[in-house]
């Protein structure tokens, strides 16, 4: 029998990521923050719990959603309502501290490429996070949260850009007027990906490991924006370039070189 998963934030990601692992044959339980979307999970035979961050008791509903659950994949992003910058840490401290309680054996946190801050040239998993945001610094921090513990068994995936399923950069960049560093390279990944690489992680148990996911191809963001709003008939920004920095290219070394993982879908 599959193990049962947990997938923290149906989302975006998250619900197509359910739904796929379901049909591979997993028992899912999913979170939302909104009751609409229980039935949702429900009809998708996934079984659904209301579980947010911003509710004083939201462990009481945590513990539900992660009762006799061997995989947890958190996929919350660093945003509060509260505006407290550490709460989101503080957070996931209480989820880190209520999986083990429930004897949670597997984490997978998904991170963002964001945590390398404006580091120059090419970046892999051996490079040092240089976070610049409140943001990224609290994923920083839960990454050695959870990877520090060795009673879990940690992946980490900083996300680049993510793409795909009506989503894309340029529906917000086509509104400016200007965009900056238009030198800089793109690092994109399509949500195809995205659910593939957790689900082969979990498939060839790859724990204890971090993995940059990036589209292995980096064009200005000048000449690919461009190029996609033309594409779609939109109106180009007009892009400055950073003559002080070429920016970073992220490399996807441990899924490419050391994984052999094949992407499925360009950006």
């Amino acid at each position: 029998m599959k193990n049962k998963i947990a997938v923290f934030g149906c989302g975006w990601l998250g619900l197509p990521l359910a739904t796929t692992l379901q049909k591979q044959g997993y028992k899912i339980n999913g979170s939302t923050t909104t009751k609409d979307k229980l039935t949702l999970l429900e009809q998708q035979s996934i079984n659904s719990f209301l579980v947010d961050l911003n509710d004083n008791d939201f462990t009481t509903q945590l513990d539900a959603f992660l009762s006799n659950v061997d995989v947890l994949i958190i996929n919350i992003p660093p945003r509060m309502k509260t505006g407290d910058t550490s709460s989101y840490l503080t957070k996931m401290k209480l989820v880190h501290k209520h999986s083990k309680l429930a004897n949670v054996k597997k984490v997978i946190f998904v991170s963002s490429t964001s945590v390398y801050g404006d580091l120059n040239g090419e970046i892999t998993e051996k490079t040092t996070p240089k976070p610049l945001t409140s943001a990224a610094k609290q994923l920083v921090a839960i990454e050695q949260l959870f990877l520090n513990d060795t009673g879990l068994k940690t992946a980490i995936i900083r996300f680049g850009g993510l793409i795909g399923n009506g989503r894309h950069p340029i529906f917000h960049l086509a509104k400016k007027d200007e965009v900056n560093n238009g030198n800089y390279p793109i690092n994109l990944i399509d949500i195809t990906d995205c659910i593939s690489i957790i689900g082969l992680i979990i498939e060839k148990n790859y724990w204890n490991e971090i993995f940059n996911a990036v589209y292995p191809y980096y064009p200005s963001k000048e000449e690919y924006y461009t190029q996609i709003a033309n594409t779609k008939g939109l109106k180009p920004p007009v892009f400055t370039h950073n003559k002080s920095n070429s920016g970073k290219k992220v490399i996807s070394y441990n899924l490419i070189s050391v994984k052999f993982y094949n992407f499925v879908t360009s950006v």
